[in-house]
């Protein structure tokens, strides 16, 4: 008895629809807030729109690091940037579907904002 409901079980789950527990909006927004221990939230802001991130003092006075507006990015120019890094941006190493998912939060949240005005 055992092994027909094993069989019968497995058999249901395989014709099951491909369902996630959550969206990719909110996949996005979790991979968004921590990725890999630092979340983009914190150089980016909460919705992409940037933020400063440090004041420092150099031979040139004081400068101000900050982190880039990225929710106006098109994908391509979004993953190529996720992809390699840069000088100040660590490289987070995220698959495609990551970036994905990330992308497409913040374009919602851009959107959303947009339209609320």
């Amino acid at each position: 008895m055992q092994r027909v409901f094993l069989i019968l079980f497995f058999s249901l789950c395989l014709w099951a629809e491909d369902e996630s527990f959550i969206t990719q909006f909110e996949y996005g927004r979790m991979l968004y807030e921590n990725p890999r221990g630092i979340g983009c939230v914190s150089c980016h802001g909460l919705e992409g729109e940037g933020r400063e991130i440090a004041i420092y003092h150099n031979k040139k006075g004081m400068q101000i690091l900050s982190g880039g507006v990225i929710n106006n990015l098109d994908y391509s120019q979004f993953a190529s940037t996720l992809k390699k890094g840069t000088r100040v941006m660590p490289r987070y190493y995220l698959e495609d579907s990551e970036i994905r998912a990330i992308h497409l939060y913040l374009k919602e949240m851009r959107d959303f904002k947009a339209s609320s005005r």
